[in-house]
């Protein structure tokens, strides 16, 4: 029986979690909709509650006044748009015969020919059924309804179900009140059990994602009711302008609706566009109902709720569609109401929790790729076009060591990781290496805006003779990646206005090596992309040291990671006998190291 690695439990076990969470949150939907509607009530008051008790208000009278006003305004509206709508339903029968006719203006030729072809055919089966010959027994008969009545059901289930049926959504609305004041009278209990149960070693991370949870989650209650009450205020509004009756029912209820994404839309818009078929004699008002619902909500669903909902909520709007349909059918339209709120606890265990990173990754805003990510992945798919637009974007306002150190160098990493593992295959490797070369070759010329400098000025012959002096020698290790990373080197080092030479491995004889050495000024950089270069740099470095021991040689390990076990001396002590001054992982950092020694020159020249 084989056994199953510790690496691949690690890797199943967040998804078991899931998988078990989503079991358990079906199965006890029962208990856990009134608790998540309270939690996400006492989100919305707990603000005014906090606002109380900040000018001395004793927190039982605070959270009491809080919630009659809420609960008396909440039954309020509902007991209002409730009789209106009633009201409303008794009144459609009474204009029957005016829909009738609009739906008759519509009809086109094709679909009366349709309807008079249906018609003769019910005729034919009609005078076929009536000709039949009849018979001694036959008599004409009526269908009656089936119906099968429970002999064993008494009158007294059929009340006690009825009431059930009444009782069950009281008995809901109950427990939420109830729910709702325990949470906002026990806030700081309920935070406790919750940084207990996830121990003392997690409570810094517990209390980020309580305190991110709370105020997301708020915020975006508290901004869903202003725009839901402006949308509906426009809405009744506009309704009043074409003569609709009862606008601001509808108004109000658009707001209501609203509540319940993508279906209470749908609704708003389905009521007043019903009424106003019934009582309008033309088909203007309908017409007219249909472009106002679609200016506000294109206004809303695309400029307004996007800034303000998706900084707030951290949810993208293809994760909000995903997880609405997701908790409508886990726990119907109650899920569908608490989509967003219980969408936003799960972004934020994401961002939280490394075991559930994954979810952050597909639900929040900000899972995109890295600049450098990006390119590397266009040019993998050999679009250069799109790479160098990543490029550009990068670029823009930066200076030109970042672009390389950022974008260019971490993309020239991975192409060298997958190319030794042999995952990327010649034909890709060397639409990589040209197309950065290209990328490379035009920002020779690449200017920024530099802020005014307000550094005291070197005289200008002693910077010059320095310069002149500075010179810096450029050597690639092994192959073109190498070879790339040198060149981006060479170009800064030419920028700076230090005389640079470009050298590879194989170029690097011994007379070149002693004629460097008539020129202890001069740098020497030697240049290798890890993670495959390190034992070709030593060997260059200790030949290198062997014919300059008094010239200032640098090591570029490029996009190397920082290793908190290893000192810079450590790792220094790794070339042995031919140790260079210092190593640097970015062209920033060597250009930053040649500025200092740079300065060092120029302060021993200007004392002499």
């Amino acid at each position: 029986m084989p056994r199953v690695s510790t690496a691949e439990i690690s890797r199943t076990q967040p998804v078991l979690v899931l998988a078990v969470t989503v079991l358990i949150l079906y199965f006890a939907r029962d208990l856990l909709i009134p608790l998540t509607f309270a939690l996400t009530l006492s989100f919305l008051l707990a603000p005014a509650v906090s606002r109380l008790e900040s000018r001395r208000v004793p927190r039982v009278l605070a959270v009491a006044l809080t919630c009659i006003v809420a609960f008396i305004g909440i039954f309020s509206v509902g007991y209002v748009v409730s009789r209106q709508l009633l009201n409303v339903a008794n009144d459609l029968p009474a204009y029957r015969l005016n829909i009738q006719r609009k739906l008759a203006t519509v009809h086109s030729p094709a679909e009366q020919s349709l309807e008079k072809a249906f018609n003769a055919v019910e005729g034919i089966s009609g005078d076929i059924t009536t000709t039949a010959p009849p018979t001694a027994t036959q008599a004409p008969t009526q269908v009656q309804p089936v119906r099968i009545i429970d002999p064993d059901r008494t009158q007294l289930q059929t009340t006690a179900e009825l009431l059930m049926r009444f009782l069950r959504p009281i008995g809901t609305v109950g427990v939420v009140i109830v729910f709702s004041i325990y949470l906002l009278m026990k806030r700081e209990e309920l935070r406790h059990r919750i940084l207990l149960l996830a121990g003392m070693g997690r409570i810094n991370l517990m209390t980020q994602a309580l305190q991110e949870a709370a105020t997301r989650i708020s915020q975006y209650l508290v901004f869903q009711l202003a725009v839901n009450a402006a949308y509906g205020i426009l809405f009744g509004g506009g309704l009043y302008l074409i003569g609709v009756p009862d606008a601001t029912l509808w108004g109000a209820l658009a707001g209501i609706l609203r509540i319940v994404p993508y279906v209470g839309t749908a609704t708003s818009l389905a009521l007043p566009l019903i009424v106003s078929v019934a009582i309008s004699t033309t088909w203007w008002p309908p017409i007219l109902i249909l472009g106002l619902f679609l200016a506000l909500e294109l206004t809303a669903t695309n400029f307004v709720e996007p800034w303000l909902y998706s900084t707030r909520t951290g949810i993208s709007s293809l994760a909000l569609l995903a997880m609405a349909i997701f908790w409508a059918l886990l726990w119907g339209w109650p899920g569908l109401i608490l989509s967003t709120p219980l969408t936003v606890c799960i972004v934020v265990m994401g961002r939280h929790v490394p075991q559930l990173s994954f979810l952050h990754t597909l639900l929040g805003t900000d899972a995109e790729l890295s600049a450098e990510a990006l390119f590397y992945e266009r040019l993998l798919a050999m679009d250069q076009q799109e790479a160098r637009a990543v490029a550009n974007r990068f670029l823009d306002g930066k200076p030109l060591v970042e672009l390389y150190d950022s974008v260019l160098i971490p993309a020239l990493a991975l192409v060298e990781q997958d190319r030794h593992q042999g995952n990327l295959d010649d034909k890709r490797s060397d639409f990589f290496f040209l197309t950065i070369g290209e990328i490379v070759a035009e920002l020779t010329d690449y200017h920024q805006k530099q802020p005014a400098d307000t550094s005291p000025a070197t005289p200008k012959r002693i910077s010059r003779q320095i310069e002149n002096d500075f010179a810096v020698v450029c050597i690639s290790v092994s192959d073109q990646a190498d070879e790339l990373t040198t060149l981006m080197l060479g170009q800064l080092m030419e920028r700076a206005s230090h005389p640079t030479l470009l050298l590879s491995a194989a170029s690097v004889a011994g007379e070149i090596l002693d004629s460097l050495a008539a020129e202890p000024t001069t740098v020497v950089f030697i240049s290798a992309l890890p993670p495959f270069a390190f034992s070709q740099a030593r060997a260059i470095c200790q030949r290198v040291r062997s014919h300059l021991p008094n010239n200032r040689i640098i090591v570029g390990l490029w996009n190397s990671p920082n290793d908190p076990d290893q000192t810079p001396e450590q790792l220094i002590e790794r070339f042995g006998s031919g140790k260079p001054n210092i190593i640097v992982t970015s062209l920033a950092q060597a250009l930053q190291q040649l500025t200092n020694w740079h300065r060092q020159q120029s302060s021993q020249f200007m004392r002499f």
